[in-house]
């Protein structure tokens, strides 16, 4: 069971990103991750992610402890965003190509355009961007209308996402979840908008009505900030576990949000013991060369130094 590695403190989970929806990169993640021992997969709430998913596990010939977490976004979270350039002031300068995490930005004639399925909606194009051609616009997934279809593909946890300010829209979306789904749970949140003190409030609150340990708690440092590998990048990603680890609740903790392979050095610095490390930019970072080729599953050498790539990053990061 999962719940299994959680109490070893011993869950890798690979964060493929909530807006991911490029199944070919879904399922060459998994493969990979899966030989590389990777325990949980956080995935869009998207049946074709799913199935692409599942395919991955298939081919990697381990299914046996392996999970599937699909996460869920309300507007406004920055997991909900997709970028968006206006063809009117986009120079083609490339800048926003060349940051762009995902390759999510393509040519077309004189202007960039966004594919959706690969764009995460991290914002780094939008922050390059001199001449302000980019926006980010929020599309949120109807949980009430996904869910049930979601759950009868068989997964192992549901992951909310809580960060934004409006407090009723998420309590009341947090009770629709609960309602449709009676499995772990698991709270993906960051302090950006809520502050230390309505951090820990906003968590409190959420899990007040569930069993103890039934639910993760995902603190996330920086949403989306882990691409590079130093200690000052995963430094807010431990600090907000430290918040949670100190108030002694009732529930499982995975550091998120700036992680990398420094993670779990830092928190072991600190004398934090989290359940679990979930991992994501800098994850799919570091075999990305490997993975977008062409002939990827037909070449070994190929796939065998992304999972040797891989397992380090795992082994790294959970207590083996």
């Amino acid at each position: 069971m999962l719940e299994d590695f959680l109490n070893q403190n011993s869950c890798f989970k690979l964060v493929c990103g909530a807006g991911n929806e490029d199944v070919s990169e879904i399922e060459r993640l998994v493969y990979v991750y899966s030989l590389a021992g990777c325990t949980l997969f956080d995935i869009s709430a998207n049946i074709e992610v799913i199935n692409a998913a599942k395919k991955g596990l298939v081919k990697s010939k381990i299914t046996e402890d392996r999970y599937l977490c699909v996460s869920f976004g309300i507007k406004g979270d920055p997991h909900t965003k997709k970028a968006q350039i206006n063809e009117n002031l986009c120079t083609k300068c490339g800048a926003c190509k060349k940051i762009c995490p995902q390759n999510a930005i393509l040519e077309n004639g004189k202007v960039n355009y966004v594919k959706d399925k690969r764009c995460i909606g991290c914002n780094k194009c939008e922050k390059i961007c001199k001449h302000n051609a980019i926006t980010l616009k929020s599309i949120p997934i109807d949980i009430e209308k996904v869910m049930p279809a979601i759950i009868k593909e068989g997964i192992d946890c549901i992951e909310f996402h809580a960060s934004i300010n409006d407090e009723n829209e998420v309590m009341n979306k947090w009770e629709t979840i609960n309602s449709l789904y009676k499995g772990l749970l698991s709270i993906c949140i960051d302090r950006s908008n809520l502050g230390n003190k309505k951090f820990i409030t906003r968590i409190k609150n959420m899990i007040k009505n569930r069993k103890p340990f039934s639910t993760i708690i995902q603190a996330d440092g920086i949403p989306m900030s882990g691409g590079d590998d130093d200690y000052k990048t995963t430094l807010q990603a431990v600090a907000a576990a430290q918040i949670v680890k100190d108030e002694k609740l009732p529930v499982y903790l995975l550091i998120s949000g700036g992680t990398n392979s420094k993670t779990k050095t830092l928190a072991d610095m600190c004398e934090i013991s989290p359940n679990g490390i979930a991992i994501g930019s800098y994850a799919r970072k570091i075999v990305k060369d490997y993975i977008s080729r062409e002939d990827f599953f037909t070449n070994t050498k190929y796939q065998e130094e992304a999972v040797r790539i891989a397992k380090n990053l795992v082994d790294s990061s959970i207590n083996n």
